[in-house]
C-alpha cells in the first residue's frame, strides 16, 4: 500500500513538472486568421498546416478567412485579440512590412502589436517577359527598358503585392522606369502578359511554370539567393547581374504582443513539426515554396529587417498605397 501511494505521488509530481514545462490546451478551438480570401495562396497554405497542427495539439485549429485592405483587416483582428494563444494569424509581407510603410494610417503597428511565432514557408518571385520582345536575359531587359521607356509596362497581382514590390525594387536598382499595371489577381496579370498587353510580369513560380515550359513566357531571373528547383536553368538576380534585387515571398504565423513566451514556444515547436510533415512538404513542393527553417527569433529578425528595408525603399521612390 505504501509503495502504491509512492507511485501515485511520483506520478502527480511528474505530471505537475510536465504541465509547467509544456503548456497544454483544453479542447477550445484555436483560430488561425487567414488574411486573404478562400482559394488564395495564404488560405491554401494555412489549411495545409492547420490539419496536422490540429492533430498534434489534439484540438481544432480553425482557419478563419478575414480578407480586406490588403491583409490589414485580418491582421488587425490578431493584433487586438486576447494574448492567450487561441487567436493567431497567418502573416505575409503585405500587412507586416509593406502596408505599414506605404499607407498613411494603419489600425495596428506591425512591429509592436504583433510577435513572431513561426516561419511557415518562402517562395521566390520570377521576372518574366513576353518572348515577342526577343529579350534573353536581365541585362538585355535593362538596356531595352532604358532605350524604350515608354514601351514597357509590368503586371502584378495588385498594389502592394509581392510582385509589385519586386518590380519597384528592380526599377530602383536598375535605374529604369516601367509602368506598373496592377490587377486583381495573378491569373489576370499573367494572361495580359501572354497576350502582349503588358510586356513584363513578376510572379511566384507555380502559376507561370506551364507557360515557361511551353515557351509562352520567358523567365529571365529568379529573385532569390538560390535557384528554384522547379526552374533550375533560370539564374538568380545576382547571377543575372543585379544583386540586391532579391524579393522572396514569405508566409508565417504571428500572435498578439504580450502572449506568454511559453505559449509562443509551444506553438512554434508544433507548427515547425506540422510544416515538416511529409504530406505538407509534398504539397509545398508542388506550390513552388520551401518550408521555413528559421527559428522564432530569426523569423522576427526577417520581419524587422524587411520592414526597415521597405521603409527606406518606399521613401526613396515616394510609394503610397492610399
Amino acid at each position: 500500500m505504501k509503495l502504491h501511494r509512492l507511485f501515485i505521488g511520483l506520478g502527480l509530481a511528474l505530471g505537475s513538472v510536465l504541465a509547467t514545462a509544456q503548456p497544454t490546451y483544453p479542447h477550445k478551438p484555436i483560430r488561425l486568421i487567414a488574411t486573404y480570401g478562400p482559394g488564395s495562396s495564404i488560405d491554401i497554405i494555412a489549411r495545409l498546416v492547420a490539419k496536422p497542427l490540429s492533430e498534434q495539439l489534439g484540438q481544432p485549429v480553425i482557419v478563419e478567412n478575414r480578407p480586406g485592405a490588403g491583409g490589414d483587416l485580418g491582421t488587425n483582428v490578431v493584433a487586438k485579440a486576447e494574448k492567450d494563444g487561441y487567436t493567431i494569424g497567418f502573416a505575409s509581407a503585405g500587412p507586416i512590412t509593406v502596408n505599414p510603410n506605404a499607407r498613411k494610417k494603419m489600425p495596428y503597428d506591425s512591429m509592436t502589436d504583433l510577435v513572431p511565432v513561426a516561419l511557415i514557408a518562402t517562395g521566390p518571385n520570377v521576372i518574366l517577359v513576353n518572348p515577342s520582345l526577343q529579350i534573353k536575359n536581365l541585362k538585355e531587359l535593362i538596356a531595352y527598358t532604358k532605350a524604350n521607356p515608354d514601351k514597357m509596362s509590368f503586371a502584378s497581382a495588385g498594389m502592394g503585392t509581392s510582385g509589385h514590390i519586386a518590380g519597384e525594387l528592380f526599377q530602383h536598382l536598375s535605374k529604369t522606369k516601367i509602368l506598373h499595371v496592377p490587377y486583381k489577381g495573378n491569373s489576370e496579370a499573367i494572361t495580359d502578359t501572354l497576350g502582349g498587353r503588358t510586356q513584363l510580369v513578376i510572379s511566384g513560380v507555380p502559376p507561370i511554370l506551364p507557360f515557361v515550359k511551353s515557351g509562352q513566357l520567358r523567365a529571365l531571373a529568379v529573385a532569390d539567393t538560390k535557384r528554384s528547383p522547379l526552374l533550375p536553368d533560370v539564374p538568380t538576380v545576382a547571377e543575372a547581374g543585379l544583386p540586391g534585387a532579391e524579393s522572396v515571398a514569405w508566409y508565417g504565423i504571428v500572435a498578439p504582443a504580450g502572449t506568454p513566451p511559453e505559449i509562443l514556444t509551444r506553438l512554434g515547436d508544433e507548427i515547425a513539426k506540422a510544416v515538416h510533415n511529409p504530406e505538407v512538404q509534398e504539397k509545398f513542393t508542388s506550390l513552388g515554396i520551401s518550408a521555413g527553417t528559421e527559428s522564432r527569433l530569426e523569423f522576427g529578425k526577417r520581419m524587422t529587417t524587411e520592414h526597415a528595408r521597405f521603409k527606406e525603399l518606399f521613401k526613396s521612390i515616394n510609394l503610397q498605397l492610399d
